[in-house]
């Protein structure tokens, strides 16, 4: 059902203003029905007409080529004011057409939405649209042609949880409504802010939410992250350059107090050293974000956009590893090398933890990597708490910094599970040879920075 709230919203002329500079219109073939449309609603034809002459469109969707920030683009707008931004088959026909423009001109797909929902006077026909969505969508993908979707307000029903929620990049207005439910049909008690933009955003759903004076440079910036000037396979990531003065440790015990050491430099550091600039890749999509891991594409002083997931020093949760298996995955599919910086005691692991899925989470992450066809350039730069490190790591490219340990087990928690005394977790960490000249001597690491 359309969720319809007219004023106060931007119209789609205003939408395209905002971000374009060059928008040429497209439309598909013309499509014929029945009077008052496939289920002979009465009046609505009367009530397309009426739209069509108040807002200028022909549709609720609009789509063409356009010019963002510099950046040849197909854009694709929702214009609310047309029986609430619904959706339709007329509607369809230009969301399909939108999607296999970009895929045969190997353009991003750029989606400003602003819909209530499927169009009731269309029935079970309308609501069938979202499965061509999510098909030209899986078209789309398949073609690692990226898709950047901005929510206007109001963003509900199927198309956010189709031309919306199934976009690579997920930017949101400021204080726009976000939801599958609109507000005419979510419970009487819900709580308004998980409604919002900013409610999405701290539930893991939204990437970034964005002032409308900021979004064209935000999408200038996206846009040209993701523009690739070969199809030939990526170049590795460099790996980062040395920021610590600490020298080699001496023991096994010294490398972990140098890893533990609150002095040292961070993922943050590193990361602002890396790059340019930066843009976030937020949340698991499953209603969780972990702040205790940074993810996103970042530009290096070359141009070159490299995709990152970094641990900050905090054990990583559920929703740590399945925001990192999510940017892998999508490195990998839009052709990015990877950075991944480790530097975790190691997965979390409470009740909390468990409950949410740690070990399928982690393995996730083992399996993206696994899998991943670009090359993914590690450097361990803190501790390594054992496999919810490792997860990140990638196999035969990965690098340690002088003040960082890698370990099967923290040295702590092996003394105890050996029964041994806790003062013996030094002598402890020695066996365990995880200091970075032992990594590079079994092979475990290829070079120390």
């Amino acid at each position: 059902m359309a969720d319809f709230r007219p004023g106060g919203r931007l119209t789609s002329h205003e939408a395209i203003a905002l971000v374009a500079e060059v928008f040429e219109e497209h439309r598909p073939p013309p499509r014929t029905s029945a009077p008052d449309g496939p289920l002979g609603w009465s009046g609505y034809d009367a009530a397309r007409a009426r739209a069509a002459e108040r807002t200028g469109a022909e549709e609720s969707v609009r789509y063409g080529t356009a010019v963002v920030g510099g950046h040849r683009c197909v854009l694709l707008v929702f214009e609310f004011g047309f029986l609430g931004g619904s959706l339709g088959q007329r509607a369809g026909d230009r969301l399909e057409a939108a999607y296999e423009l970009a895929g045969r001109t190997g353009v991003p797909l750029v989606s400003l939405v602003a819909t209530g929902g499927s169009r009731m006077q269309e029935g079970m026909l309308a609501l069938g649209q979202l499965q061509r969505v999510a098909r030209a969508a899986a078209v789309l993908r398949a073609a690692r042609v990226p898709h950047l979707t901005v929510l206007r307000d109001p963003a509900t029903g199927g198309g956010w949880a189709t031309v919306g929620a199934g976009a690579d990049v997920v930017l949101a207005l400021a204080g726009a409504q976000v939801g599958f439910a609109g507000s005419r049909v979510r419970p009487p008690e819900a709580d308004p802010s998980a409604y919002t933009a900013e409610g999405q955003w701290a539930a893991g759903q939204v990437d970034e939410v964005v002032v409308p004076g900021r979004l064209r440079g935000t999408l200038a910036r996206w846009l040209g992250a993701l523009h690739r000037d070969s199809a030939g396979p990526p170049e590795p990531a460099p790996v980062p350059e040395r920021l610590s003065a600490a020298e080699p440790p001496v023991s096994g015990w010294d490398a972990v107090r140098a890893a533990r050491d609150p002095a040292r430099p961070r993922a943050e550091a590193y990361l602002a050293r890396y790059f340019t600039h930066r843009l976030p890749l937020s949340g698991d999509r499953c209603g969780g974000v972990d702040p205790g891991i940074s993810c996103g594409v970042g530009v290096r002083a070359d141009g070159r956009a490299v995709a990152y997931a970094a641990q900050c020093g905090t054990a990583t949760t559920p929703a740590g590893y399945r925001t990192a298996a999510r940017v892998i995955r999508l490195a990998d599919r839009l052709a990015l090398p990877l950075l991944t910086l480790i530097d975790t005691p190691g997965a979390a692991n409470g009740a909390e933890a468990e409950r949410a899925g740690a070990g399928p989470a982690i393995a996730e992450v083992f399996a993206a990597i696994a899998e991943a066809r670009v090359p993914v350039t590690t450097l361990v730069i803190g501790e390594g708490g054992s496999g919810g490190a490792l997860a990140l790591a990638a196999p035969g490219r990965t690098w340690v910094t002088r003040d960082c340990y890698f370990s099967v087990i923290a040295p702590e928690l092996a003394a105890a599970i050996l029964k041994r005394p806790p003062e013996q977790a030094p002598a402890t960490a020695d066996q365990l040879r995880l200091r970075p000249q032992d990594l590079v001597e079994l092979g475990v690491a290829r070079g120390i920075v």
